[in-house]
């Protein structure tokens, strides 16, 4: 049997998962209603557009070479109806509703013996509006590959593949004769990088622990969704006003509606700055999004205790500026790059660690997704608007994902249920401190 091995992220992703803390990511996609398709029909397109990604017909498997090591196989008993599932929602608000069942959906680890996906077909009662809720385990992609996965079930990049409908075999890793006194030599190299590495992660460590807001709560395995909408306009007069990225000042509206929302519910402002980790792509612009995660990530203090919004835009971009000029090789962000370094078996055995160190390196995932610029629809429903979702590492209570599409930056927010209960409050909390960072900008 053809296999592939998990490249060394994935196989950390795989090992620090446990059924507190599932390692998946997702995406909640609105779409627009269409006379002539409804959600059995959707759920039957789902179901032939996925089983020809190649892809998603393949599950984990631990291997003897390397010890400790896991690789991708074709799952011989594939059948994508275990994968796609009709779900329908009481009557409501729809948006509502929808976030309500993804938020209890996402809480479900992925089972282990199948390939890591599923994806929902989430039905209303009044205009045939529908969402599609779509679970990918980290180990399988990361944003960029999760991106192209889900475009391969819209129809603008569906339909030629169904037509070829073919699936290329992944190479095996087997090593040939020769390549072990290589393997070996790498080994020693990947030593070396593993401690330099590891040197700058140890530096960016905290001896406290977190920030003691409700960021840093202790997991209590329950899962809510919330989401937000933001007029990318709006975000781009701010960044023509104030300079640097609309990142930056996407940036500084998490930090601004942190701010408002903690003093809203009566919490204190955190003496130390919560640290956000920043994933960054290490994909090469325009190269294929190709097998496995490529990241690394950026560290940034949140300034929630600035209570002017501009001088907030103007520390992110000043901490992304320097964060750039260092590169994505130091601090916490690094964690991504030591495990390229490390072994199969440390993988294995010190995801455990590893997970619990989270919150000694960082508070909050504030994460960015690319999607492509035209219009997109499944089944010819126009979608209306895609809300990532990332997960919560061991020890923290909130992920905070965005994308732009259509004009509109949307929001998708994964929180630790019991620890942040009033997650929708902070979600329009960044509307309004979007709208306060316009207007400050404007009054200069």
């Amino acid at each position: 049997m053809s296999s592939e091995l998990l490249a060394p992220l994935d196989l950390a992703f795989w090992h620090l998962e446990s059924a507190e803390h599932p390692m998946h990511l997702g995406a909640l996609a609105h779409f627009d209603a269409s006379p002539a398709t409804g959600g059995e029909q959707i759920l039957d397109l789902l179901a032939e557009r996925a089983a020809a990604i190649g892809r998603l017909r393949m599950c984990v498997r631990d291997v003897w070479l390397p010890v400790g090591g896991a690789a991708w196989v074709a799952d011989k008993d594939f059948d994508v109806r275990r994968h796609v599932q009709h779900v329908r929602l009481p009557a409501g608000d729809f948006g509502a509703e929808a976030a309500r069942v993804a938020g209890e959906l996402m809480e479900r680890p992925l089972e282990r013996g199948l390939p890591p996906w599923r994806m929902y077909v989430l039905t209303g009662e009044d205009d045939g509006a529908f969402a599609v809720l779509v679970k990918l385990h980290h180990a399988l992609a990361d944003g960029m590959r999760a991106v192209a996965i889900g475009a391969g079930i819209l129809d603008q990049l569906a339909q030629p593949r169904a037509r070829r409908h073919r699936t290329v075999p992944p190479r095996s890793w087997l090593p040939g004769p020769g390549q072990v006194a290589g393997f070996a030599r790498e080994r020693v190299g990947d030593l070396t990088r593993a401690v330099g590495i590891g040197a700058c992660v140890m530096r960016a460590g905290r001896l406290e622990l977190g920030s003691g807001s409700a960021l840093t709560a202790d997991s209590s395995g329950t899962r809510r969704l919330a989401t937000a909408v933001l007029d990318h306009e709006d975000v781009q007069r701010v960044r023509r006003a104030e300079g640097g990225t609309a990142n930056d000042v996407l940036l500084a509206v998490v930090a601004g509606g942190l701010r408002r929302w903690l003093l809203e519910r009566g919490s204190r402002i955190p003496g130390a700055e919560p640290r956000a980790l920043v994933p960054v792509s290490r994909r090469r612009p325009g190269a294929p999004p190709g097998a496995g995660n490529k990241l690394s990530a950026y560290l940034l203090g949140l300034p929630v205790a600035e209570p002017d919004p501009l001088a907030r835009l103007a520390s992110v971009r000043t901490a992304m500026d320097r964060n750039k000029a260092a590169g994505p090789g130091r601090g916490a962000g690094a964690v991504a790059l030591l495990a390229d370094q490390l072994p199969s078996l440390a993988h294995r055995f010190g995801a455990p660690l590893a997970g619990s160190a989270a919150r000694i390196l960082f508070d909050v995932l504030v994460t960015s997704v690319p999607l492509p610029r035209s219009r997109l629809s499944l089944g010819g429903c126009p979608l209306r608007a895609l809300y990532p979702m990332a997960p919560l590492a061991r020890g923290q209570s909130l992920a905070v994902a965005l994308s732009t599409y259509d004009g509109r930056v949307h929001i998708g927010l994964v929180a630790d249920g019991k620890a942040v209960p009033d997650v929708d409050r902070l979600a329009a909390c960044f509307g309004q401190e979007l709208a306060e960072l316009l207007g400050a900008s404007a009054a200069r």
